[in-house]
């Protein structure tokens, strides 16, 4: 998953010339292994990172949902990862990662 100019994408169905001009986000622009995210360090610690193989897409999609909603409940969680599959993990821990951040983000935390 990418973001382009703020909507995520899946990166599979972008050919690179189409995002000319546009503002695009990949998961390497919002935290590196040696400086995450807030929303990076939530997963890990939430235990929401298995193979990683959906990580990606489903922190992406966690960031916009928290720059429109910094308080979001279980149900505008599960919608904005809406798309996002993973096989590992059950969503409850990611859902709790997508929490955490939200509280952390906020202060709470």
């Amino acid at each position: 998953m990418v973001l382009i100019d703020v909507k995520a994408i899946p990166s599979c169905q972008v050919l690179a010339v189409s995002g000319t001009g546009c503002s695009l986000t990949a998961i390497q622009g919002l935290g590196t292994i040696f400086d995450a995210s807030v929303i990076q360090k939530a997963f890990v610690d939430a235990g929401a990172v298995q193979c990683g193989f959906c990580t990606p897409g489903m922190i992406l999609a966690a960031y916009l949902l928290l720059k429109e909603n910094p308080d979001p409940g279980e149900k505008e969680i599960a919608s904005a990862l809406d798309g996002n599959l993973c096989r590992c993990t059950g969503y409850v821990k990611i859902i709790d990662a997508v929490q955490l951040s939200a509280r952390r983000l906020s202060g709470g935390v």
